[in-house]
């Protein structure tokens, strides 16, 4: 960590205790983590086609059930996901946050099941999902939920007579990304769609024909404060935080996923959906 990183965790770490043992920590322990944005963002693109004019795609991420994220809200992330009517949901990871610790039951099946999208629901690792042992215990439960893995794969959503790629690595972390694989044998000429668990992972996404990458992780630093912004984030999300960030040619998209970890805390940091609706120029 260099001087000026070091100056800045430091000075917001003792602003971040001042403001939360104050009236903050109220807000950012039982208040703001309840709340949701949906954020809403067009992906517009000579490669989609006109079939694909507002196709819409909801992206949820970092639920971390388990780590004062119940199952009772994720009941109403799911109806409000719904609500929206999406055409295609993309879940980036992260599904509980302990699978070692957490009571797994049919009530979260039931749950995720009931997400809805005439194009299918697919989903990719991240590294909560694959550490504590959750590799096999997390995709059974994602399977019986109707929720279809990209592990280093790719698919092709169609509608009518056009297409598009959706493709999807293993987590960076805690798995074996290989985008190589992943894109192996993909027509170029078609519009592109990466989920990848890590937004740093983008470095590497610009030298393949991906056009959008849609990432979680950062949980956008979690606790922001004005002018510093975010105090810390984990590895592989220390370069692309929070939003929009256009990257060469790709186009990159950061959630700050659904839950908490680490610290049941967000300031100025609301939990949030993405909402995409494609348009063809």
């Amino acid at each position: 960590m260099n001087r000026r990183s070091f100056l800045k965790k430091s000075f917001g770490s003792l602003l971040a205790f001042l403001g939360l043992s104050g009236g903050t920590y109220y807000y950012a322990r039982e208040i703001e983590p309840s709340l949701l944005d949906i954020h809403q963002e067009i992906i517009s693109s000579a490669k989609v086609t006109s079939e694909f004019n507002h196709f819409k795609i909801i992206q949820f991420s970092d639920t971390h059930i388990g780590f004062h994220y119940s199952l009772e809200q994720l009941e109403e992330l799911v109806q409000t996901i719904n609500n929206q009517k999406p055409d295609l949901i993309v879940f980036t990871g992260d599904l509980v946050d302990a699978p070692n610790d957490y009571n797994w039951n049919t009530t979260l099946i039931r749950i995720l099941g009931s997400l809805d999208a005439k194009y299918g629901k697919y989903w990719i690792y991240g590294n909560h999902d694959h550490g504590g042992y959750g590799t096999n215990i997390v995709k059974n439960v994602m399977d019986q939920a109707g929720f279809n893995l990209l592990q280093n794969q790719h698919t092709t959503i169609k509608k009518g007579q056009e297409s598009f790629v959706l493709a999807g690595i293993d987590d960076v972390m805690l798995g074996n990304p290989n985008l190589e694989k992943t894109l192996n044998q993909i027509d170029p000429s078609l519009f592109t769609l990466l989920l990848a668990h890590e937004p740093d992972f983008a470095d590497k996404t610009i030298n393949y024909p991906v056009d959008v990458q849609l990432s979680g992780h950062s949980h956008g630093g979690q606790v922001r404060l004005p002018i510093i912004g975010h105090l810390y984030t984990p590895l592989y999300a220390q370069k692309y935080v929070n939003g929009k960030y256009q990257v060469d040619h790709l186009t990159l998209y950061v959630t700050k996923g659904i839950g908490t970890t680490r610290l049941p805390y967000r300031f100025l940091c609301k939990p949030e959906i993405y909402v995409y609706t494609l348009q063809s120029n």
